[in-house]
C-alpha cells in the first residue's frame, strides 16, 4: 500500500537548493506558497506554486542536480513523493499525472521560447508562414527532402497564404527528387523515416506522440536563418507529446537524423495509456524532466560567449545526458556526434560555424576519427566545461 509522508516548511525554509543532490523525491504543495528561483547572468528568474503544485520534480524524476531553489513564503504543508513511489501513485490517482505532464509541457513550450532567444537573439512566433520560412532555410541548405515537407504543410494550413503561389510551384519542382514520406497522417502505429526528412514541422498542427524504436531524431528551431539544434534524441525516446497534451501547433522540427523507425501514439491511444499503464506514463514524465533539465542546462550554455567554450560545454552537457560512471580514472570516449552536431546544437551562426569548428578541432583534448569527435579525457572536458561556466557567471 502506498505511504507517501506529509513534511512541513516554516515560512523562509528551502525546500530544494539549487546545485544540491537531494533529488530522491519532490513536494506536491498542500497548504501554503513556495517561491522558486534560479540565478544566471542574465537574472533571477522567479516563480510562486501553490497547493495542488509541484517542487522539486524535474530534477527528481531525471537524476540531476537540482536546477533551482524554493523557499516557503509562508507556512507549507507538502506531500514528499519518492521517485520509486511514482508509478504506483499515478496508477491510483492518474489526475496527479496529467497535471505533472502538462506542468512540464507547458514550461517546455516556455523553455523553447527563452532558449530559442538567448541562443539566436529572436523569438519565433509559431504562426503557419513560419512554416514557409522554415522550407525555405532547408531548401537553401541543400536539404531537399525536409523541405518538400515543410512545403507541402504550409499549403496544406495556408491555402491561400501569401506564400502559396511559391510554395506550390518549390513543392511541384522539389517532390519527384526527394524521399520524404508521410505527407498526411496515418492510422499506422508504427513509420519509417529515411534519414533527413521531416516528421513534423515547427508551427504545424498535429496530434500524435512517436517513441523511437531505431535511429536518431533532432528536434530544431529556424530562427532568422540560422538552426538551433534542441535535442538529439535516442532509441527509447519521446517526443511531440506538447503538440499532443495542449493541442497547439508545434513548437518545433523534428527531423530524422539517421534512418528511423518511430512508434506513433494518437490522442486516443494516449488517453488509454494514461489510464492504464502508469509505467509508460512514469517513463513519459522521466522523458519530460530529462529534456527540461536538459533546456536548463543549454540555456547555460546559450550565455556563454566563445564558440570554443560553447561547443567544449555543449559536448559536457551530451556527456551528462548519459549519466556515465566517470569516476576518478581518466576516461577517453568516442561519441557519435560530428563538430557540425555540436556546432549547431550551440546555435552558432552558420556564418561563423566554419571557423568555431576549425578552433574546436585545435582543442588538444579532442580528436575527429571518421567524422566523430573523439574525446581523449572525459573528466578533463567536463572541468573545462564547468570552469568556462563559473567564469561567465562571475563576469
Amino acid at each position: 500500500m502506498l505511504q507517501l509522508q506529509i513534511v512541513s516548511f516554516r515560512s523562509g525554509t528551502y525546500l530544494v537548493v539549487e546545485g544540491k543532490e537531494n533529488t530522491d523525491h519532490f513536494y506536491i504543495i498542500q497548504k501554503g506558497s513556495v517561491q522558486c528561483f534560479r540565478a544566471s547572468k542574465t537574472g533571477t528568474t522567479t516563480n510562486t506554486y501553490g497547493p495542488g503544485d509541484f517542487v522539486g520534480v524535474v530534477p527528481c524524476m531525471s537524476d540531476h542536480l537540482q536546477i533551482e531553489s524554493a523557499v516557503a513564503t509562508t507556512d507549507v504543508l507538502a506531500i514528499s513523493v519518492r521517485k520509486d513511489q511514482y508509478p504506483e501513485l499515478i496508477s491510483q490517482n492518474t489526475p496527479v499525472a496529467l497535471k505533472i505532464i502538462k506542468t512540464f509541457a507547458n514550461r517546455m513550450r516556455t523553455m523553447n521560447e527563452m532558449l530559442t532567444k538567448a541562443t539566436l537573439h529572436s523569438v519565433v512566433q509559431d504562426n503557419h508562414e513560419q512554416i514557409f520560412k522554415v522550407a525555405v532555410f532547408y531548401e537553401k541548405t541543400a536539404r531537399s527532402d525536409i523541405a518538400v515537407f515543410a512545403y507541402y504543410q504550409y499549403l496544406k494550413t495556408k491555402p491561400q497564404g501569401q506564400n502559396a503561389e511559391i510554395a506550390k510551384q518549390k513543392f511541384v519542382e522539389l517532390k519527384g527528387k526527394t524521399h520524404a514520406v508521410y505527407y498526411e497522417p496515418t492510422n499506422e502505429t508504427s513509420r519509417t523515416y529515411p534519414k533527413d526528412t521531416m516528421i513534423f514541422s515547427e508551427a504545424q498542427n498535429g496530434a500524435d506522440m512517436f517513441i523511437i524504436q531505431r535511429g536518431e531524431v533532432a528536434i530544431t528551431k529556424v530562427v532568422n536563418g540560422n538552426e538551433v539544434t534542441l535535442a538529439l534524441l535516442k532509441k527509447g525516446d519521446m517526443f511531440g507529446e506538447m503538440a499532443l497534451i495542449e493541442n497547439k501547433p508545434r513548437s518545433a522540427n523534428a527531423i530524422a537524423h539517421s534512418d528511423c523507425s518511430l512508434m506513433v501514439i494518437n490522442r486516443s491511444n494516449f488517453n488509454l495509456m494514461v489510464s492504464t499503464q502508469p509505467q509508460l506514463v512514469a517513463k513519459l514524465t522521466t522523458t519530460l524532466a530529462d529534456r527540461l533539465w536538459s533546456m536548463y542546462r543549454q540555456l547555460d550554455n546559450a550565455n556563454l560567449f566563445e564558440p570554443l567554450a560553447k561547443m567544449i560545454d555543449m559536448l559536457s552537457l551530451q556527456i551528462e545526458k548519459q549519466r556515465l560512471n566517470i569516476g576518478m580514472n581518466k576516461m577517453s570516449l568516442q561519441t557519435e556526434l560530428t563538430p557540425q552536431d555540436v556546432a549547431n546544437m550551440c546555435g552558432i551562426a552558420n556564418q561563423f560555424q566554419p571557423r568555431a569548428i576549425f578552433e574546436f578541432q585545435k582543442y588538444q583534448n579532442v580528436k575527429i576519427e571518421q567524422g566523430k569527435i573523439f574525446i581523449k579525457d572525459v573528466q578533463e572536458l567536463m572541468k573545462q566545461a564547468a570552469f568556462y561556466r563559473k567564469q561567465n557567471n562571475e563576469k
